[in-house]
């Protein structure tokens, strides 16, 4: 289970002239490489949720990704595409001598994993997405009927506002609010490491890329969608899901169905962070995967 611990190394690295900050857990032989999710978002969150896995005998690597955290945060919007972002991943990869790596992609860091396996698959033992999609499309059909459960009258308000641009509307930031507790986190009160992430926000990033929250595509990944070229990631990967989650176990099936050498789980009462919603189910199933495929 999840806890406060302080990282063994903390490194500077230059990504295209800009600073990239990673932490580095353990010093295990076998590394798990975190892509964090949002866009935006500093790491705190997922690397508080896996630095624990040195336990195990792993070595756990995050990074800010460039424009969050302690990282640079340049006001650059053509900085914010994903393959940027896979360059900048193999770069804070080559750089810190990781080796192959699994890596593991929660959120956005799973639409970035997925790219960066297709891109650089020789480095890579498995690959791990979690709460993740790989068709933007399929996701944004799945968002509308999420959505519905809040009934006609509050849709066609969100739409409204939508239309209007008036995305800060407190009636449309309360209807966010509700989605956001179904679907993103299910926890009364969410986890310190969630807080310290979320209060850290860098909304240029994920405005540019995703849209104004978590249940509104718009941005420059809309039209994303990595399903035809899923079969030529022969590896291991590991699916996970809430039963709950934003990005919906429809999402994760669709993944597996493509992927020639994939298993899928589905947590119980969890939705976007089965790490810290139900960790008595999440963790063995983490690490009974990483432990069939050490050294393979």
């Amino acid at each position: 289970m999840w806890r406060e611990i302080q990282p063994d190394a903390r490194f500077e690295i230059d990504v295209h002239g800009y600073r990239v900050v990673a932490y580095s857990f353990g010093s295990g032989d076998e590394t798990i490489f975190c892509l964090n999710g949002g866009p935006g978002l500093p790491c705190d969150y997922l690397r508080e949720a896996h630095s624990c896995l040195i336990d195990k005998g792993y070595r756990v690597v995050a990074f800010d990704q460039l424009g969050t955290g302690a990282s640079d945060r340049p006001d650059d919007p053509s900085l914010w595409t994903i393959g940027r972002y896979v360059e900048e991943t193999e770069t804070v990869r080559r750089t810190l001598g990781l080796g192959k790596v699994h890596m593991l992609g929660h959120s956005w860091g799973g639409w970035l994993a997925i790219d960066y396996a297709l891109t650089y698959p020789e480095n890579l033992k498995t690959l791990i997405l979690e709460d993740t999609v790989a068709d933007m499309p399929h996701l944004i059909s799945e968002l509308e009927r999420l959505r519905a459960a809040l009934g006609p009258e509050t849709i066609s308000m969100m739409q409204k506002h939508e239309a209007q641009g008036t995305y800060d509307h407190p009636e449309y930031l309360a209807a966010v609010t509700i989605l956001n507790y179904r679907h993103v986190c299910r926890l009364a009160e969410w986890p310190a490491p969630v807080r310290r992430s979320l209060d850290d926000w860098n909304m240029a990033p994920y405005a540019t890329m995703q849209g104004p929250n978590e249940f509104l595509y718009v941005g420059n990944l809309k039209d994303w969608n990595r399903i035809p070229d899923l079969p030529r990631l022969s590896l291991p990967v590991l699916i996970t899901t809430g039963e709950h989650d934003e990005l919906t176990p429809a999402c994760a099936l669709r993944m597996k169905l493509a992927l020639p050498n994939a298993e899928l789980r589905v947590f119980a009462n969890a939705s976007h962070m089965p790490f810290y919603e139900n960790p008595q189910d999440y963790y063995p199933a983490l690490l009974g995967f990483l432990d069939r495929h050490k050294a393979s």
